[in-house]
Protein backbone atom coordinates (compact mmCIF):
# COMPACT_ATOMS: atom_id res chain seq x y z
CA UNK A 1 0.00 0.00 0.00
CA UNK A 2 1.06 3.30 -1.27
CA UNK A 3 -0.39 6.03 1.08
CA UNK A 4 0.55 9.29 -0.20
CA UNK A 5 0.19 12.56 2.23
CA UNK A 6 -0.41 15.93 0.63
CA UNK A 7 -1.90 19.10 1.53
CA UNK A 8 -5.53 19.90 0.72
CA UNK A 9 -6.77 22.88 -0.97
CA UNK A 10 -9.84 24.39 -2.02
CA UNK A 11 -9.58 22.66 -4.84
CA UNK A 12 -10.53 19.28 -2.22
CA UNK A 13 -13.37 20.78 -0.86
CA UNK A 14 -16.12 18.28 -2.65
CA UNK A 15 -14.18 15.43 -1.71
CA UNK A 16 -13.24 15.98 1.49
CA UNK A 17 -16.79 16.61 2.40
CA UNK A 18 -18.11 13.69 0.92
CA UNK A 19 -15.29 11.42 2.69
CA UNK A 20 -16.28 12.90 5.82
CA UNK A 21 -20.41 12.27 5.17
CA UNK A 22 -19.29 8.95 3.38
CA UNK A 23 -17.45 7.36 6.11
CA UNK A 24 -17.05 9.99 9.57
CA UNK A 25 -21.22 8.92 10.53
CA UNK A 26 -20.99 6.55 13.51
CA UNK A 27 -22.42 6.33 16.92
CA UNK A 28 -18.95 8.64 18.32
CA UNK A 29 -19.08 11.33 15.84
CA UNK A 30 -20.48 14.72 15.67
CA UNK A 31 -20.87 15.82 12.11
CA UNK A 32 -23.93 18.67 12.13
CA UNK A 33 -24.14 19.75 8.56
CA UNK A 34 -24.07 23.42 9.30
CA UNK A 35 -20.97 22.75 11.14
CA UNK A 36 -19.10 20.10 8.22
CA UNK A 37 -19.92 22.93 5.75
CA UNK A 38 -18.70 25.87 7.98
CA UNK A 39 -14.94 24.02 7.74
CA UNK A 40 -15.34 23.32 4.22
CA UNK A 41 -15.84 26.83 3.82
CA UNK A 42 -12.34 27.60 5.89
CA UNK A 43 -10.64 25.54 4.11
CA UNK A 44 -11.48 26.90 0.52
CA UNK A 45 -11.03 30.44 1.91
CA UNK A 46 -7.73 29.73 3.57
CA UNK A 47 -9.03 29.76 7.00
CA UNK A 48 -8.20 25.92 7.90
CA UNK A 49 -6.28 23.87 6.57
CA UNK A 50 -5.59 20.09 5.94
CA UNK A 51 -3.89 17.00 5.27
CA UNK A 52 -5.10 14.22 2.70
CA UNK A 53 -4.48 11.06 2.26
CA UNK A 54 -4.30 9.03 -0.85
CA UNK A 55 -4.08 5.99 -2.73
CA UNK A 56 -3.80 6.61 -5.95
CA UNK A 57 -6.27 8.41 -7.07
CA UNK A 58 -8.72 7.36 -4.15
CA UNK A 59 -9.43 9.94 -1.03
CA UNK A 60 -9.19 7.67 1.97
CA UNK A 61 -8.20 10.23 4.75
CA UNK A 62 -8.17 13.53 6.09
CA UNK A 63 -7.51 15.77 8.88
CA UNK A 64 -8.56 19.13 9.06
CA UNK A 65 -7.60 21.67 11.43
CA UNK A 66 -7.74 25.62 11.87
CA UNK A 67 -5.91 28.22 14.30
CA UNK A 68 -8.06 28.35 17.63
CA UNK A 69 -8.32 28.25 21.48
CA UNK A 70 -11.22 26.19 22.34
CA UNK A 71 -10.50 24.75 25.60
CA UNK A 72 -7.89 27.43 27.11
CA UNK A 73 -8.12 26.32 30.57
CA UNK A 74 -6.29 22.78 29.32
CA UNK A 75 -3.99 25.18 27.93
CA UNK A 76 -0.27 25.11 29.20
CA UNK A 77 0.18 28.56 30.62
CA UNK A 78 3.61 29.66 28.92
CA UNK A 79 1.55 28.96 25.17
CA UNK A 80 -0.23 31.98 23.63
CA UNK A 81 -3.57 31.64 22.68
CA UNK A 82 -2.71 32.59 19.18
CA UNK A 83 0.03 29.85 19.20
CA UNK A 84 -2.98 26.84 19.46
CA UNK A 85 -4.45 25.19 16.72
CA UNK A 86 -7.49 22.74 16.87
CA UNK A 87 -8.02 19.45 14.77
CA UNK A 88 -11.59 20.50 13.36
CA UNK A 89 -11.92 17.00 11.69
CA UNK A 90 -9.97 13.50 11.36
CA UNK A 91 -11.98 10.88 9.20
CA UNK A 92 -10.36 7.73 7.47
CA UNK A 93 -12.28 5.71 4.70
CA UNK A 94 -14.20 2.44 6.40
CA UNK A 95 -12.05 0.22 4.30
CA UNK A 96 -8.49 1.63 5.24
CA UNK A 97 -9.08 1.91 9.34
CA UNK A 98 -7.11 0.43 11.40
CA UNK A 99 -3.56 1.09 9.17
CA UNK A 100 -2.24 3.49 10.81
CA UNK A 101 -3.63 6.56 8.08
CA UNK A 102 -5.41 8.56 10.57
CA UNK A 103 -2.21 9.09 13.12
CA UNK A 104 -0.07 9.40 10.09
CA UNK A 105 -1.68 12.47 9.46
CA UNK A 106 -2.05 13.82 12.62
CA UNK A 107 1.01 13.16 12.86
CA UNK A 108 1.77 15.41 9.76
CA UNK A 109 -0.06 18.29 10.38
CA UNK A 110 1.32 18.24 14.01
CA UNK A 111 5.00 18.69 11.77
CA UNK A 112 3.02 21.18 9.67
CA UNK A 113 1.77 23.19 12.59
CA UNK A 114 5.04 23.37 14.91
CA UNK A 115 6.69 24.88 11.45
CA UNK A 116 4.08 27.54 11.04
CA UNK A 117 5.13 28.74 14.82
CA UNK A 118 2.26 26.67 16.63
CA UNK A 119 3.15 25.64 20.38
CA UNK A 120 -0.19 23.37 20.90
CA UNK A 121 -2.93 21.38 19.70
CA UNK A 122 -6.46 20.42 20.76
CA UNK A 123 -8.81 17.64 19.62
CA UNK A 124 -11.75 15.76 20.80
CA UNK A 125 -13.48 12.88 20.16
CA UNK A 126 -16.45 10.93 22.15
CA UNK A 127 -14.92 9.43 25.16
CA UNK A 128 -15.49 5.57 24.35
CA UNK A 129 -14.28 6.18 21.09
CA UNK A 130 -11.38 3.62 21.26
CA UNK A 131 -10.37 4.03 17.56
CA UNK A 132 -10.34 7.84 17.58
CA UNK A 133 -8.35 7.59 21.15
CA UNK A 134 -5.91 5.43 19.89
CA UNK A 135 -4.83 7.25 16.55
CA UNK A 136 -4.68 10.21 19.02
CA UNK A 137 -2.76 8.39 21.02
CA UNK A 138 -0.26 7.30 18.15
CA UNK A 139 0.22 10.78 17.20
CA UNK A 140 1.62 12.25 20.63
CA UNK A 141 -1.82 13.43 22.36
CA UNK A 142 -2.74 12.99 25.30
CA UNK A 143 -6.28 13.02 26.92
CA UNK A 144 -6.34 16.38 29.18
CA UNK A 145 -9.38 16.12 30.61
CA UNK A 146 -13.50 14.80 29.90
CA UNK A 147 -16.54 16.45 30.75
CA UNK A 148 -20.45 15.78 30.30
CA UNK A 149 -21.50 16.73 26.33
CA UNK A 150 -25.02 15.43 25.67
CA UNK A 151 -25.60 18.18 23.29
CA UNK A 152 -22.57 16.58 20.68
CA UNK A 153 -22.43 12.90 22.39
CA UNK A 154 -26.01 11.10 22.08
CA UNK A 155 -24.93 7.35 22.72
CA UNK A 156 -22.85 5.93 25.37
CA UNK A 157 -21.31 8.03 28.14
CA UNK A 158 -22.55 11.20 26.55
CA UNK A 159 -19.11 12.80 27.60
CA UNK A 160 -16.38 14.51 25.43
CA UNK A 161 -12.64 13.62 25.98
CA UNK A 162 -10.36 16.28 24.99
CA UNK A 163 -6.25 15.48 24.27
CA UNK A 164 -3.75 17.84 23.61
CA UNK A 165 0.04 18.17 23.01
CA UNK A 166 2.64 20.65 22.61
CA UNK A 167 4.23 21.19 18.93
Amino acid sequence: MAILLRDASAFDADSVQSLLFDHGPNMWNWLPPEGVARTIQQLVAGLAGGVLAEDGSTLVGAVLYRQADPYPSLRPDDIAPLQCSYIVEAVVHRDYAGQGIGARLLNSVCQKLAAQGQAWVVADRHEENGPSAGMMRKAGLQQLGVYDDPARRPSGSRRTAVCGRRL
